[in-house]
C-alpha cells in the first residue's frame, strides 16, 4: 500500500502561472491552442492534398529554415510517425552500410539498436559513455554515418554538434538527433548532415511527426539508396519523403494540428528573434535552475560538467532524506506538472524542461515552490 501523500498547500504568490514543465508533451502556448481553434472551420478535417494544408505545411517549412539558418541546399523534409519513425527510415535511406553511434542515455541508445537489427546492414560501433557525460565521435574507417544527439532527454546532458575531425560529407554524414534540442539550443547546421527532430518539445506541438533539415549529401545519399534498388516499405522511405516535402505534403494523412501547433510556434520563435532569441531564453531558465541547485543544501544538478547541462532538460538530483517522487506529486497536486524523472534513469531527482515556451518567470516560481514543499517534508 502507497504511503499516504502529505497534503501540503503551496501560497498562490510562489506558483508558477503556467505549471507545465513536461519535457514532452511539453507546454503549448494558449496562442496556439487559440489559432488552432479559429483555424477549425476550413482547416481541420481538410484533406492534405489540398491548398490550405499545403499552404501550412509550407509555412512550417519556411519557417523552420528561416528559424535554424538553414545552409544553402539544405531541405527541409517532414513525415509521419516521429522521431522513432526516422530512426527505422535513416537504417534504410541514409545508412549506406555501417554507422557509428555515441551512446549516452536511454533515447540515444534506441538508433543503434535499430541499426543493430537492421539485416542489410553491418554491425554498427558503439561509442557510450556514463549517464550525465557525453561521448565524443571519431573518424573511422567503414564507416558512412555517424549518429549524435544534441540533446539527450533523459539525462539532461547537451553535446556540441561537429563532424568528426578528418571527416566530410562525402565520406561519411552527420545525423543528429535533435528531438528535444531544435528551436531551443544553438546550432551550425554546416556541422551535420541531416538535423532530425519531433515537434512536441521546443516547437510546443504534438507528436507524430517527424521533421528534418537534409544537406545536399544527405539528399544524394538518399536518392543513391533508392536507385539501388535496396527495397524499403513505402511509409519509411525517404525518397517518397523527399518527393513528398518538395510538394509541402506528407506520404500519409498528417495530424493538421501538430502542424499548425508548431508552425505557430515557429512564427513565434521567428518573430520574437529566431533562434538565438530562444537559446538565450533557454539560458535564462538554465541559469535559474541551476543557480538555485547548486546553492541548495538538499539538491544538486545531475550533470557534474556545467558545460554539459543541457539548458532545454535540466535534471536534478534531490539528497536522500527529500524523496523526488513525493515532491512531485505533492507539486501535481497544486497544479505544477510533470516534474518527475525519466522513469528508466532510477534516480532520486527532478527533471523539469525550460524550453522557449516556459517563462523563464515560471522557473523562478517553480523554484519557490520546491522550496516551500522540501520545508514542508523536511522541517
Amino acid at each position: 500500500m502507497a504511503p499516504e501523500l502529505p497534503e501540503i498547500s503551496i501560497p498562490a504568490a510562489l506558483l508558477p502561472a503556467d505549471g507545465r514543465f513536461g519535457c514532452g508533451p511539453s507546454k503549448v502556448r494558449p496562442e496556439q491552442v487559440e489559432a488552432l481553434a479559429k483555424a477549425g472551420s476550413d482547416y481541420m478535417g481538410t484533406s492534405h492534398r489540398q491548398a490550405r494544408v499545403r499552404f501550412e505545411v509550407g509555412g512550417l517549412r519556411n519557417g523552420l529554415a528561416e528559424l535554424l539558418a538553414l545552409p544553402d541546399g539544405y531541405e527541409i523534409l517532414l513525415g509521419n510517425g516521429g522521431t522513432t519513425c526516422f530512426w527505422d527510415a535513416a537504417s534504410f535511406g541514409l545508412i549506406r552500410e555501417r554507422s557509428q553511434h555515441l551512446i549516452f542515455g536511454e533515447f540515444s541508445s534506441k538508433f543503434a539498436a535499430v541499426a543493430r537489427k537492421a539485416p542489410h546492414l553491418g554491425e554498427p560501433t558503439v561509442i557510450a559513455s556514463d549517464p550525465g557525460t557525453h561521448p565524443d565521435a571519431v573518424a573511422e574507417d567503414g564507416v558512412d554515418a555517424h549518429c549524435l544527439t544534441h540533446n539527450e532527454t533523459s539525462t539532461g546532458v547537451s553535446m556540441p554538434i561537429a563532424r568528426p575531425s578528418g571527416t566530410s560529407a562525402d565520406e561519411a554524414l552527420v545525423l543528429v538527433d535533435a528531438t528535444s534540442a531544435a528551436g531551443g539550443l544553438r546550432v551550425d547546421l554546416n556541422e551535420c548532415d541531416a538535423y532530425y527532430f519531433a515537434p512536441q518539445k521546443c516547437l510546443a506541438a504534438d507528436g507524430g511527426l517527424w521533421l528534418a533539415a537534409v544537406s545536399p549529401a544527405a539528399v544524394e545519399r538518399i536518392e543513391q539508396i533508392t536507385a539501388s534498388g535496396r527495397w524499403v516499405p513505402a511509409f519509411l522511405d525517404l525518397g517518397i519523403a523527399l518527393t513528398q516535402s518538395r510538394l509541402d505534403q506528407t506520404y500519409n494523412t498528417p495530424a493538421l494540428a501538430t502542424i499548425l501547433l508548431a508552425r505557430e510556434q515557429v512564427d513565434w520563435l521567428c518573430s520574437n528573434g529566431g533562434l538565438e532569441w530562444a537559446a538565450s531564453r533557454c539560458d535564462r531558465s538554465a541559469e535559474v535552475i541551476y543557480g538555485w541547485a547548486d546553492a541548495h543544501e538538499l539538491a544538486t544538478p545531475f550533470v557534474t560538467d556545467a558545460a554539459a547541462r543541457s539548458h532545454v532538460v535540466a535534471t536534478i538530483d534531490l539528497d536522500d532524506s527529500a524523496d523526488a517522487d513525493v515532491v512531485s506529486k505533492v507539486l501535481r497536486a497544486n497544479g505544477v506538472i510533470d516534474t518527475e524523472s525519466y522513469r528508466k534513469l532510477g534516480r532520486n531527482q527532478l527533471r523539469i524542461a525550460l524550453f522557449p515556451a516556459i517563462d523563464p518567470s515560471d522557473v523562478e516560481q517553480l523554484t519557490k515552490s520546491i522550496d516551500f514543499v522540501l520545508d514542508r517534508l523536511n522541517p
